[in-house]
């Protein structure tokens, strides 16, 4: 037997309901929690710690879950990139960590690669940019040479930041080994942004200085992040508490909350994870699967990451209306159902089961199968395609809290 969502939680807070099938997003909330992560979170709010010895316990989790020297938690994965930065600045001076972001030294470029400059709610380079520090971008958008990444690696590079996501240009990239190796060769250290990423230990093990991962994504704790790496830099990053970073600082709830994330996902069953997703894939492939103009397919994560999505493509003419519109008309329903519409402009969206809560998958089924066979009676939104996306984001912030 089925279960049926629990929406009593959205209209006790008086917000809509929703099912997220866009994935581990964070204007949706991140992910959701286990019941041993929420109550490790709230037994915690109701005690004092020392702060910097949880630190220390959660270093000894973050060593036994990627392998790296030492960690902590801070506030969000774009913070740990801040820090990280920062680390590299000032190493272990008290005094120069104060100084930042007027005083960032005489090395204080960051390398990364054109490609890689992304944005991710918020430019990747502002996370650099934060500490005083500028970044020196490498080649061209669609492709960095070897020559060039050396090039960059003058006596002015502190750090060269390698970003791991869906966002950046996938192909004439440095691939990650050389990239290390060419760093290394200089002398500079190498920050890996890898905020939505399975793989916990592969960074390090290939020579990566410090590692940034999200705790609230993929791995299901609170809103924090992940710092792993070398001890000296993990020390040197964690020092920035005292200037930029206090406004990054994590609560002893979140540090808590990480910790038993870190936890279980040792311990988490990936096997039958990934079956339960591709039941709902199949389920969703098989319920559009003979409507007019659509085409389902699974796809792999762009990034390597062990899942599929399905990709739902729509021919506009057949199906009367283009994958934009569709995109919008779900997002639309009670509850609404929001897919990843990263790429909506090149006529397809996608589903990500990874988030679904019981009962949820049949939902988002009969809500495609309803929605996509109304395409001719959906709005006119000519030359929208894409839009949303890239727009929705500033709006969302420009309309919340209108003036009455």
């Amino acid at each position: 037997m089925t279960s049926s969502p629990d929406w009593s939680w959205h209209d006790e807070m008086q917000v809509g309901r929703l099912i997220n099938v866009s994935g581990t997003m964070t204007a949706l909330g991140g992910s959701i929690t286990a019941p041993d992560v929420a109550e490790a979170t709230s037994s915690a709010m109701s005690r004092f710690v020392r702060i910097h010895e949880l630190q220390a316990r959660a270093s000894d989790v973050i060593s036994e879950l990627t392998g790296a020297e030492a960690g902590f938690i801070t506030a969000s994965a774009s913070a740990g990139i801040t820090l990280a930065v920062a680390a590299c600045l000032t190493g272990l001076d008290p005094a120069r960590a104060e100084a930042l972001p007027r005083e960032p030294g005489a090395k204080d470029q960051v390398a990364v690669q054109l490609g890689h400059l992304c944005g991710y709610g918020a430019p990747v380079s502002l996370a650099v940019e934060l500490t005083g520090a500028s970044v020196r971008p490498v080649g061209q958008s669609t492709l960095a040479m070897d020559h060039q990444f050396a090039h960059a690696l003058d006596e002015r590079a502190a750090a060269a930041l390698y970003v791991v996501s869906h966002h950046v240009v996938h192909y004439g990239q440095i691939p990650f080994e050389r990239f290390v190796e060419i760093a290394h060769d200089k002398g500079v250290p190498v920050i890996v942004d890898a905020a939505s990423e399975y793989d916990l230990q592969g960074f390090v093990e290939a020579g990566a200085d410090l590692v940034i991962y999200s705790a609230h994504k993929f791995m299901g704790g609170p809103t924090a992040g992940i710092v792993a790496g070398r001890r000296d830099l993990v020390r040197a990053a964690y020092l920035q508490n005292i200037g930029i970073g206090r406004g990054m600082k994590v609560g002893k709830e979140s540090i808590c909350g990480a910790i038993a994330a870190m936890k279980l996902w040792m311990q988490r069953d990936h096997v039958a994870v990934r079956a339960r997703e591709s039941e709902a894939l199949e389920m969703w492939k098989k319920a559009v699967g003979t409507l007019p103009g659509v085409h389902a397919r699974r796809v792999p994560d762009p990034t390597g990451n062990p899942l599929e999505r399905l990709q739902v493509e729509i021919d506009a003419d057949v199906a009367g209306a283009d994958a934009a519109s569709f995109a919008r008309a779900l997002g639309r329903r009670n509850p609404a159902i929001i897919v990843r519409d990263h790429e909506v402009e090149l006529g397809y969206f996608q589903l990500d089961p990874c988030n679904l809560a019981p009962g949820q998958a049949p939902m988002v089924a009969d809500a495609l199968v309803e929605e996509l066979k109304r395409g001719a009676e959906l709005p006119d939104e000519a030359g929208s395609a894409g839009a949303a996306v890239r727009n929705g984001g500033v709006r969302a912030y420009l309309d919340w809290l209108k003036p009455q």
